[in-house]
């Protein structure tokens, strides 16, 4: 006659089984989709950390208690207006301005970091440029070659600098996402190659890593199994049989349940009925079909309204952190230059001509609205992510470092001194939120330097211009 096992022992067993639930799989016909970082691993993943901690500390890309540590970097077009931008005050007695008024409810949990500078993405003896420029430096700290034709020239970026040393830990060492059309070649501003002005990510100083604008097929490649062929042929059986790829793992979701306590259990169900509503989100968008942007080719399948676009790929973004299947990921909201007009807030001009206000009130105000537009849709997401319990009872976020900034400073100067930057999330503990630091001019590089470290890539001495670590953050 058997024994029973003992309490204990099972719970080890359902231990040893989720502990690396990033590997865990809900799995059906032609889906593939990554459970939640659920409590029942976190004795398994803390226990991890610890001979990293004793190593010199983050070689896993985890916080102290072993919950995952992510990285994500937003970019946004064209500067913003200075005087709406920036908060008064200093240090945590600060007020936020006209543009943050959306980020309130979350101010202590953000900091607005100021003099932070791109000196290569000024003209230099380069001339005019600055869009590209803007873009190519963001992330990589370089000047970029001016050149129109293949032989670009720029930088790693961060994301990839980090993504060389810890992506091997999950599904997709990286996610590039975009709301913006995706160019590779052609001349784009000023004698500058689009390569530049549509890709944020560059894997190495020659080759960029494209982007992916369509909701639908991120939502294919996080959630279908096999090659994209597969994955379309797959996605079209769903279709035609008016099936949810939920439908399809529903039995091993069920299987699942009863090994799960009740906390877990309600973390599967929250997220399942997210992954079901994106779906739908984005078979809403299919189905009305995409009107054409009049600056760009619009692939079927992304929302028309703007908006919409860019709460999807936020959204997506949540979920790719939420199962641990990247830990670094970069959102280009639009490349800079952008000029697509704002109808849905009343602004039929584009975002660019209006950039170039020359200070008339009228054209000041615009650009300020588009500001808080974009800002909006940011704290959204920041909202979602502060809403996610994570695996040690912390929220996503506090897990989270977030970048949101633009590579222009003054979009009417074209000035890359004193950019925008907020920086989200408390790195597992490790930042020091709620606050207005100004750092006197420090290249932004050298936060990247301090972003690297806390993901585990110690080893990195320099990005682009860096000139050492910033202190504290």
């Amino acid at each position: 006659m058997k024994t029973p096992r003992s309490t204990s022992s099972r719970s080890r067993a359902t231990e040893r089984r989720l502990a690396f639930s990033r590997r865990h799989f809900l799995r059906g016909l032609g889906a593939c989709v990554a459970l939640p970082v659920l409590e029942s691993a976190l004795g398994a993943m803390a226990r991890a950390a610890v001979p990293a901690a004793a190593a010199g500390g983050g070689a896993l890309a985890t916080t102290s208690t072993g919950a995952p540590l992510r990285t994500a970097f937003v970019y946004f077009p064209n500067g913003a207006i200075p005087g709406a931008w920036w908060p008064t005050g200093e240090g945590r007695a600060f007020e936020l301005g006209r543009t943050m008024q959306p980020l309130e409810p979350l101010q202590g949990a953000i900091q607005v970091l100021g003099g932070l500078d791109h000196k290569n993405a000024a003209a230099g003896n380069d001339g005019a440029g600055d869009h590209a420029r803007a873009n190519a430096t963001f992330l990589t700290g370089a000047r970029a070659r001016k050149t129109d034709t293949v032989d670009v020239r720029v930088g790693v970026s961060v994301d990839q600098v980090i993504a060389q040393r810890v992506g091997h830990l999950t599904r997709f060492p990286s996610l590039e996402l975009s709301c913006d059309s995706v160019r590779k070649a052609g001349r784009c501003d000023s004698g500058y190659s689009c390569a530049y002005q549509y890709n944020l990510s560059w894997q190495s100083a020659t080759t960029p890593v494209a982007p992916e604008p369509n909701p639908r097929l991120v939502f294919e490649r996080l959630f279908g199994s096999g090659a994209p062929a597969e994955r379309q042929q797959n996605y079209a059986l769903r279709r035609a049989t008016q099936k949810s790829l939920l439908d399809f793992v529903m039995d091993d979701a069920r299987a699942l349940q009863g090994e799960l306590g009740r906390n877990d259990q309600q973390k599967l169900d929250e997220y399942l009925t997210g992954v079901r509503e994106i779906e739908q989100r984005i078979q809403r968008s299919e189905s009305f079909g995409a009107l054409p942007d009049p600056q760009a080719a619009t692939p079927a399948g992304i929302p028309a309204n703007y908006g919409d676009h860019m709460d999807i790929m936020f959204d997506l973004l949540a979920m790719t952190f939420r199962t641990d299947s990247t830990r670094i990921a970069t959102l280009l909201l639009a490349g800079d230059g952008s000029n697509r007009p704002f109808p849905q807030i009343g602004i039929p001009e584009g975002h660019h001509f209006c950039t170039h206000h020359r200070n008339t009130a009228e054209l000041v105000d615009k650009v300020t609205q588009i500001d808080l537009y974009y800002m909006q849709h940011f704290a959204r997401f920041l909202k979602k992510l502060e809403e996610m319990k994570d695996v040690d009872g912390h929220s996503v976020l506090h897990n989270s470092m977030i970048v949101y900034g633009s590579g222009n400073a003054d979009g009417n100067r074209h000035t890359h001194d004193n950019l925008p930057i907020i920086l989200a999330g408390s790195g597992g503990g490790t930042l020091t939120p709620g606050r207005y630091a100004k750092l006197g001019g420090r290249p932004m590089s050298d936060l990247f330097l301090s972003l690297s470290d806390r993901m585990g890539a110690k080893d990195v001495e320099r990005i682009g211009d860096s000139s050492g670590r910033l202190s504290s953050v």
